[in-house]
Parts: C-alpha cells; structure tokens; sequence
C-alpha cells in the first residue's frame, strides 16, 4: 500500500466534540447545573509511534495469549481490555462498527512474538498479537496479559486502527500505558519477577513524555485480573 491510499485518521478531542455538536444545535451543561449532560465518547488521544514490531498476522482473535504455533499460552496476570471506537461526523458522535483494531506487546519476559531483535528471534511465533472488529457499539475486546519491560521502555502495549477502504483507508497507531504504582506491584509477582526491577519509568520513557498521560488506562483489578476500558474518537 502507498502514501496515496491512505489517510491517517483525526481524533477528536473534547472541545472539538462540543464545538462540532454545537454547531448541529446540540448542547451540554456546566458541571453542576440542572440536567446535566455527559458529552459523548469522543475523546482527544494522542498517535504515537507504531513501532519496530508490528507484524500484520491476519489473526482475527480476542484471546491473544496463545501462540498457534505450539499452542503455548503466555503466562502472566490476565488483562481484559475493551476498545471502545466512536465515529464524530455531521450527525454527531456515534459508535463506529467494522473497524480493524490490531493489539500487540511483549510478553513478561519483555519479548515480542514474530520478529527478530538483538534479544531474541520468536520469528514464526504469534504469541499476544491479534485483531477484533468493532461490533454494532463500536467495542473491540482483547484477551491477554499485563505487559512486561524491556530496556529503554516503560511497561506499554501497541494499538492499530484501521478503517475504509482505497482512497478512503484510516489508519492511527498509538500506545497504551500503565500507572507506576500498579506496575510495581504487578512486575513484583511471578513470572515478572524474573526479570528483576526494571530500568524506566514512565517519566523517563522518551515516547511516553509524548502524550503519554492521555494514553494511560484506567485498570480495575479484581482476584489478580486486570480490566480496562480505552475510548477513542475518530473524525470523519
């Protein structure tokens, strides 16, 4: 695919939600007013870099955590996490259905599946990479493990969207992040203890200073599993 057949899609922060609604006659009150109004999912996340190690495997899954190869499950505290993908046009912000949404990270070793690097060769592995197409309320949902470190990084995961087609084809690539104070004492437990402590926080991760605090998930915890929830909007 060329530069031509693609376009990098738009989000949509929250001033420019309201202002958009605005102008279609649509309103929300000031915190603390009568009948007050939630504005819509439609929230304002920064792109950031793709990265060495995305592989396009084609694997439509929302359990990531097997590798197809040797049916090896990748041990580590179970995530459960929802992409929930809003669509801002001339009608207003709404679900976006068929959106290809890819999710790939390392596992807790801090090794990435499929690609060769000065660490490690996992080529021909597909462990903790896969896609999901948003359903009817545009939500994608994911399978797979807290993330583990590698050198040089703060604990992370990688996220895709593609939507369209030809001409009309969108495409935005970010990364999600975690609170410190959770990492710590999730990478304290087996088998990330492993590794022993890691070597950057998320203060010091040079990809993460760019816009890192937006792209920082709200995980609940609960038995030692892991939930989340990540809103996006794309402008048309």
């Amino acid at each position: 695919m060329n530069d031509d057949d693609r376009s990098t899609g738009r989000l949509v922060n929250r001033r420019d939600a309201l202002a958009a609604l605005a102008a279609l006659g649509m309103s929300f009150a000031v915190p603390g007013a009568a009948r007050a109004q939630e504005p819509p999912a439609c929230i304002a996340r920064p792109e950031q870099t793709e990265g060495p190690f995305f592989v396009d495997t084609g694997l439509a899954r929302s359990d990531v955590r097997v590798d197809t190869r040797t049916a090896v499950v990748e041990t580590g505290a179970p995530l459960q996490l929802a992409f929930r993908v809003s669509r801002l046009d001339s009608s207003g912000c709404r679900p976006l259905p068929d959106a290809h949404v890819d999710l790939w990270q390392c596992n807790a070793r801090g090794v990435y599946s499929g690609v060769r690097d000065p660490r490690a060769d996992t080529r021909g592995s597909d462990f903790l990479r896969g896609y999901q197409t948003t359903d009817a309320s545009g939500m994608a949902r994911f399978l797979t493990i807290y993330p583990g470190w590698y050198p040089g990084r703060a604990v992370h995961l990688h996220f895709l969207i593609r939507t369209g087609r030809g001409m009309r084809r969108e495409e935005f690539a970010s990364q999600l992040y975690f609170d410190d104070g959770l990492s710590d004492r999730v990478l304290a437990r087996a088998p990330y203890a492993e590794r022993g402590a890691r070597t950057v926080r998320n203060a010091g991760d040079f990809i993460y200073r760019r816009g890192g605090p937006q792209l920082l998930l709200a995980v609940g915890e609960e038995g030692g599993r892991f939930a989340a929830t990540f809103d996006i909007g794309l402008q048309s």
